[in-house]
């Protein structure tokens, strides 16, 4: 394994837009105003926009149930635009192909998919033909694309999609580094968080979907009860959070969490847990799990309550382990809580989402996921298992180890 790197990006799923005729037309506008206030200039922001355009021109073209989302990401010091499209099919079984410009199957000029991918500082696409395509792209100015590729590719990201008919979402989701022997803060000017947030000035869209969960027989982890606050190297800290039901008050519960999580000081999932639980108090509460991720042990250390499903993915025997975590609500009623080791497999990965997705999705149905980005491997998980008929998030931790 060479030098460790865990890069983080800071999230905001601004809005999501449905596949019909005005797609084109609603989503280049969208973005052109949401690149003008993150001080893009105009000739950025008319790149983006064309970038925008084209993708929701090939959802209206070629796909069935296309879904756009507009995003926000942060780093310290700079701010981004980002995309995401995901569809039910029916694929491309070239994408190398699909992403060269002449290329079309509907008879176009077929620029769309190479003009994004010139166009944006990251791209990647991920497509299964016959099931549906994931595909991602994310833009900074000038300046700030240097200091992006610098850092490198976040490790971890989720997606946030409210119930239809809400404005926002009660899940969440949030990731912060630990150091090798003392949990170090986030400054408060870092303190923004990741998953659905209100901002401070509303941005005025939304718009969602999903699918019915259903019961699934996920294989429990062999895992031994572990009580430690040592650290073992580097490691990341990831949280996601079910706010108990929907709308503004389930919204109001996981951003409690996320605020709570990214202030405390405990390095291990069953003291920060204890954190959350103590902030929820008053809230409605909701389900809550965390783990850590020590890449140089290659273990996963999890403390979780309440329906948030948490799996451990070997990418290369497409097997996964579930985490299971004890029943209560988190704010109400806290059980006894341990904490879970897991290994860690070569090249794997970690898997959260709540039960606004069905647990019935196999790595094996989604060959070669984790080979992409996190975002992308999200939201192909989001348009494999997510339901239509509540709140649905879905994180993904991954990286070269």
């Amino acid at each position: 394994m060479g030098p460790l790197n865990l890069p983080l990006l800071e999230s905001e799923d601004i809005a999501w837009f449905r596949d019909d005729d005005s797609l084109p037309a609603s989503t280049r506008g969208a973005a052109a105003a949401l690149a003008r206030r993150l001080g893009f200039d105009e000739v950025r922001c008319a790149e983006v926009a064309l970038a925008v355009s084209e993708a929701a021109s090939n959802l209206r073209k070629h796909a069935v149930d296309g879904a756009l989302l507009l995003r926000v990401v942060r780093t310290e010091h700079d701010a981004g635009l980002e995309f995401v499209t995901t569809d039910e099919g029916p694929g491309m079984a070239d994408v190398a192909g699909c992403l060269v410009d002449g290329s079309s199957s509907a008879g176009t000029l077929g620029i769309g998919l190479g003009a994004i991918v010139r166009l944006a500082d990251t791209f990647d696409v991920h497509s299964l033909p016959g099931k549906g395509t994931a595909m991602s792209a994310r833009f900074w100015t000038k300046d700030a694309a240097g200091r992006s590729a610098a850092v490198g590719e976040p490790v971890v990201a989720g997606l946030t999609r409210p119930l239809t008919g809400e404005s926002v979402c009660g899940d969440a989701w949030a990731a912060r580094a630990v150091g090798d022997r003392e949990h170090v803060p986030t400054p408060p000017a870092e303190r923004r968080v990741t998953g659905r947030e209100s901002p401070a000035e509303p941005l005025g869209w939304a718009a969602l979907t999903g699918f019915r969960p259903e019961p699934d027989r996920a294989r429990p982890a062999k895992a031994v009860q572990e009580r430690t606050d040592r650290t073992e190297g580097p490691a990341l800290l990831m949280m996601f959070c079910d706010g108990l039901g929907h709308g503004p008050l389930a919204h109001r519960a996981s951003q409690t969490a996320v605020a709570a999580f990214r202030d405390s000081r405990s390095q291990t999932p069953e003291g920060v847990l204890t954190d959350m639980h103590k902030a929820l108090r008053g809230s409605r509460g909701g389900a809550v799990a965390v783990v850590r991720v020590e890449p140089l042990t290659r273990s996963v250390h999890f403390c979780g309550v309440g329906n948030v499903s948490t799996f451990v993915v070997d990418a290369d025997t497409d097997e996964r382990r579930a985490l299971l975590s004890s029943p209560g609500i988190v704010g109400h009623q806290l059980p006894t809580l341990r904490t879970v080791r897991q290994e860690l497999p070569r090249h794997g990965g970690v898997v959260m989402h709540s039960d606004g997705l069905t647990e019935r999705w196999q790595p094996a149905a989604l060959p070669g996921f984790l080979s992409h980005t996190p975002l992308v491997a999200a939201a192909q998980l989001l348009r494999e298992a997510g339901i239509r008929r509540d709140d649905a998030g879905v994180a993904v931790l991954k990286g070269s180890w």
